[in-house]
């Protein structure tokens, strides 16, 4: 059970069953809570991969970290040679400007809905190390103005209580990085799961516990945790081009769209792209998802995106082209400092993609 301040307290009023199914479950949940609260914004991914590397090094054969800084794990095997991906990075900040009254203004690192950061407690961090906490403020908000529109980006800041000499002696400067502060946590039962970074944490998750259950089945898979996806799908377009797969699966979260519909929902199982805003995936790959699921009692989303992409975008596009497809999970608040899931649908995508890769097909052309 996870120790100190971030250890999460059952409520009070459960039942003792209740207790013992919350407390198996923080257990169980205790790597993906790590690797939620770890920090890790696009180009400072090393906290996030050390902790990966040391549970990857339990079940594959060979774990590099490539010249990027993209995660290689493989397991030799034979049938054909099939990757999967899921990024490492999760978006943030970084100081672009320290004003003379040592507020630091920031740009965006990956794509952040604005209204999400006003208000907000962020962690900056050296390329080595955490160095202070701040508070994403405007000067509406810091001289209690009443706040008449939006706040723009170009009008807010970090401020970490200190003036401009003392922002510089603690090892703030242009480009620092920051991050949010939220810590992974439940909601209204044991199975919601909430917390910063579950783009695409998640997903690398899905791929440590999925290596775990593969461990003992002869097939030739290369576990890749890629850099930079959120600013440019860079980790994922180098890393391939070493591996030269015959097909290969992105494992990413996708938005949920159930705040006033049924569609996309949590709780209802891993999501299949069919397409997004820049590739179409491949029909064959999404049958054998289909008839895995359909055969194992696993409930399968099928999403049809114009907006946004994932690392496959990058992966078919190696060499003479790699037959791809997207599997992840829905969430709420994509692209915001904390986002909201549901285990069950984590669950099923391991389960999912476990069954695919026990004995993986070869693929067909279209």
């Amino acid at each position: 059970m996870p120790n100190g301040k971030n250890c999460q307290k059952p409520p009070f009023c459960l039942k003792n069953e209740s207790l013992k199914i919350l407390f198996s479950d923080v257990i169980v949940m205790e790597l993906l809570q790590k690797l939620s609260n770890a920090n890790g914004p696009s180009g400072n991914e090393q906290e996030v991969r050390a902790i990966i590397e040391h549970e990857m090094r339990k079940f594959v054969d060979e774990v590099k970290t490539d010249k990027f800084g993209n995660l290689i794990c493989h397991k030799k095997g034979k049938g054909p040679r099939v990757l999967l991906a899921a990024h490492m990075d999760e978006i943030g900040l970084m100081v672009k400007k320290i004003t003379s009254e040592g507020h630091l203004k920031f740009a965006l690192v990956g794509c952040i809905d604005p209204i999400s950061l006003i208000g907000q407690r962020v962690t900056l961090l050296s390329q080595t190390k955490r160095v202070c906490n701040g508070v994403i403020t405007s000067l509406d908000l810091h001289e209690d103005y009443p706040t008449t529109e939006l706040p723009k980006i170009e009008n807010m800041y970090i401020d970490i209580g200190l003036g401009k000499k003392e922002v510089q002696k603690i090892g703030v400067g242009i480009g620092t990085f920051a991050v949010p502060s939220h810590h992974f946590t439940f909601l209204g039962t044991e199975r919601i799961i909430s917390g910063k970074a579950l783009d695409d944490r998640i997903g690398c998750y899905i791929l440590i516990k999925l290596a775990e259950k593969l461990k003992q089945v002869s097939q030739d898979v290369f576990y890749v945790f890629t850099v930079q996806e959120e600013i440019g799908l860079y980790g994922a377009q180098t890393a391939v081009y070493q591996i030269d797969p015959d097909w290969a699966i992105a494992v990413d979260v996708t938005n949920a769209e159930d705040s006033e519909s049924e569609d996309m929902m949590l709780g209802k199982g891993p999501a299949v792209t069919v397409m997004d805003a820049e590739m179409m995936s491949n029909q064959c790959i999404n049958e054998w998802l289909t008839d895995i699921g359909k055969k194992n009692n696993i409930p399968v989303q099928y999403k049809v995106d114009e907006e946004g992409t994932t690392d496959a975008a990058r992966l078919r596009l190696s060499k003479g082209g790699v037959p791809t497809t997207t599997v992840g999970v829905a969430i709420r608040n994509l692209h915001s400092t904390i986002s909201v899931g549901h285990m069950d649908d984590i669950e099923h995508c391991i389960k999912l993609l476990y069954h695919l890769l026990k004995k993986p097909p070869r693929v067909c052309m279209v």
